[in-house]
């Protein structure tokens, strides 16, 4: 498969990229990609929560009344869950949330998003992309050149760029990751995908091991 290549100001240099199809046309996995993107999120997950059981609320232990001949339902403590400030029924307790994944699932996952992405039309590549210094403004100018000022997207790079990364961490949406940092959740949730041509070994090195 090839595709165009850009330049930063979002015209054709008249070039052509080269992409595997191995990785960028296959038949999109649905339920992988819903694997993947489900660890993400869980991974994320701080899991603690907590909510105080019967055990752990302050108060009397003493019966509040004899178990018969009241007229009224049996009741425990003054800590009964139906009571107000009583403790809670099987209530959430701190957990850790993350799961395993086989890394063919993932790597089947990441080759199916991109996938969609290309069909899509969301994947641009440049020809390469430098800045000389932070300069935010230079970046959203790269942004608004392929209509993403406003909506989410990625540049992969080929290496960590500490310049692009800078100039893009103020901006909402817009992430700078190199090819290995690439993942399932992020390709699916951005608008738009801009792939610097160096970067393209690389990530179609790890996702055909």
């Amino acid at each position: 498969m090839e595709i165009e290549i850009y330049s930063t100001d979002g015209k054709a240099t008249g070039k052509k990229a080269k992409l595997s199809d191995a990785v960028f046309a296959i038949e999109p996995n649905d339920h992988a990609i819903w694997l993947d993107v489900k660890q993400h999120l869980a991974n994320k997950r701080q899991g603690t929560h907590k909510t105080l059981e019967k055990s752990e609320v302050s108060g009397s232990t003493k019966k509040l009344h004899r178990q018969k001949g009241t007229g009224g339902s049996r009741k425990g403590s003054i800590k009964n869950p139906l009571f107000k400030g009583g403790a809670r029924i099987f209530g959430p307790k701190p957990r850790d949330y993350s799961f395993k994944l086989n890394k063919k699932v993932k790597d089947l996952a990441r080759r199916s998003a991109l996938s969609h992405k290309i069909k899509d039309g969301s994947i641009k590549v440049l020809d390469g992309v430098s800045l000389g210094a932070p300069k935010t403004k230079e970046y959203v100018s790269i942004l608004r050149s392929f209509e993403l000022g406003t909506r989410r997207s990625i540049l992969v790079v080929p290496a960590k760029d500490e310049m692009l990364i800078l100039s893009s961490r103020n901006i909402p949406g817009a992430r700078v990751v190199t090819a290995t940092e690439l993942n399932t959740y992020d390709i699916m949730n951005a608008n738009g995908l801009l792939i610097v041509k160096d970067a393209i070994a690389p990530l179609e090195a790890i996702l055909t091991k």
